[in-house]
């Protein structure tokens, strides 16, 4: 195996990208400019050195804590549950949100070994008692791990604090037509209709 070949197999373990888009990468970096490649590798060496979880949220963040849970201008009655620090970037990505955060480093699921307690669920409890919040918006993804997490969370977070619990409404995408939707996506568009 030559020097291509092992840095295309390195890229190759990156999630979405497969063999052929592996080679394409290192193809690109050996013909792009030595100061580009070289401040890459840097950026690549260094990063786990830098990013650390923020103490408060779990976030990614080079400040501890992190700038979102450094603003007191943010509504701080409000937590936003999600499952993996770049969901919270995706949220931020759609200036919607103006609440905390709270990562809890994955979800619930059985059948790869992983149960509450290998979450950042505890936090979550004190955070919730502590700060005076009033609702805890979990916002897992909507699949069959995320809805077991969601479940278990409404339960526990009922039971441990007076914050009112609300998860992420689902349904059909604007814009997209009905042909196309799965059944668990249309029968969630069902039960979540408004009044017009």
């Amino acid at each position: 195996m030559n020097a291509i070949d092992e840095i295309a197999e390195s890229f190759s373990r990156l999630p979405g990208i497969g063999k052929k888009s592996a080679g394409r990468i290192a193809n690109f970096l050996l013909k792009a400019e030595p100061a580009f490649v070289d401040r890459f590798a840097s950026q690549m060496a260094t990063l786990q050195k830098k990013i650390r979880p923020c103490s408060i949220c779990g976030n990614w963040t080079e400040a501890d804590p992190c700038p979102i849970c450094s603003d007191n201008l943010r509504d701080r009655s409000v937590i936003c549950v999600v499952e993996q620090p770049q969901d919270v970037m995706t949220i931020e990505s759609f200036h919607e949100f103006n609440g905390l955060f709270h990562v809890l480093g994955g979800v619930i699921s059985p059948v790869d070994g992983i149960g509450p307690d290998q979450l950042s669920v505890a936090p979550l409890i004190r955070r919730a008692a502590q700060e005076g919040v009033q609702e805890i918006i979990i916002a897992t993804n909507p699949t069959v791990d995320g809805d077991v997490t969601a479940l278990y969370l409404q339960r526990l977070l009922s039971q441990k604090t007076n914050a009112k619990i609300t998860r992420l409404a689902s349904g059909l995408p604007v814009g997209g037509d009905l042909e196309y939707a799965d059944k668990l996506t249309f029968a969630r568009s069902f039960r979540g209709r408004t009044e017009l």
